[in-house]
């Protein structure tokens, strides 16, 4: 019988094995841990509040997706990167009802939340929400987990703020745009686990590894062949958010 091959990515990063999930999360299973990136919960209703016409639900989705998540990993620890609220305008009653009673539903699991831009402007999730709140880097092992990306100087950086995304080239003049993972030698950048954010265009560069994320798969990517030029019109609107 033919074995399927894993859905995940397997990488080493500072001597540890780490898995990069298409769900658009790390899993460090050595210590039953998860981390993702660039919530924005509340995204969508602040954009509402502005008058802009956007659909409802995105908070129900990805508080869905999460559970999908911890359900599949039943992690002790839930790592979130940064940007877990989106902005002020954002916190409704209903999104803190709806965070509630999913925290209610995954009390088992610890939470951190190394502060992002916009959790300084939307400020700290709830109490009872039970989410620890730190500033970054906030060191856990051999990594340094933040929401910028940046070195440190002992420890592997973990991030997330850029919502990296490449652009693959097709037989056809086509381009592909794929959420992916970035990393060099001292850190590694998420995409964005939100599913109302935009994303930022990833320019190839020397000792930069790709792994692209689409089909529920994480794969890696050959640079630069494979790639295909940011057309300026898309550098000119993916910058970071």
């Amino acid at each position: 019988m033919e074995q399927t091959a894993e859905p995940h990515a397997t990488v080493q990063w500072a001597n540890e094995t780490l898995h990069l999930l298409p769900e658009h999360a790390v899993w460090w299973p050595a210590k039953n841990t998860l981390f993702i990136a660039d919530l924005h919960l509340g995204k969508a209703a602040s954009y509402r509040k502005l008058g802009q016409p956007v659909p409802a639900g995105s908070t129900q989705d990805n508080l869905h997706r999460l559970t999908l998540l911890i359900e599949a990993h039943t992690p002790q620890h839930l790592v979130f990167l940064g940007d877990f609220l989106h902005a002020a305008a954002g916190r409704t009653p209903e999104l803190m009802r709806a965070l509630q009673l999913w925290r209610q539903q995954h009390e088992e699991v610890r939470m951190t939340l190394v502060r992002g831009n916009h959790d300084d402007r939307a400020g700290d999730p709830p109490t009872e929400a039970d989410i620890a709140v730190v500033d970054e880097p906030w060191l856990i092992g051999p990594f340094a987990a933040c929401h910028h990306p940046q070195t440190h100087a002992t420890h592997f950086v973990l991030a997330g703020h850029e919502h990296p995304v490449l652009h693959l080239r097709g037989p056809a003049r086509d381009r592909l745009r794929l959420p992916c993972f970035v990393s060099d030698a001292r850190q590694a950048t998420l995409p964005a686990f939100g599913a109302f954010t935009g994303g930022h265009a990833v320019e190839p560069r020397p000792g930069l590894s790709l792994h692209a994320v689409g089909g529920g798969e994480v794969w890696a990517v050959p640079m630069p062949a494979a790639l295909a030029p940011t057309p300026a019109s898309h550098r000119a609107l993916s910058q970071p958010p």
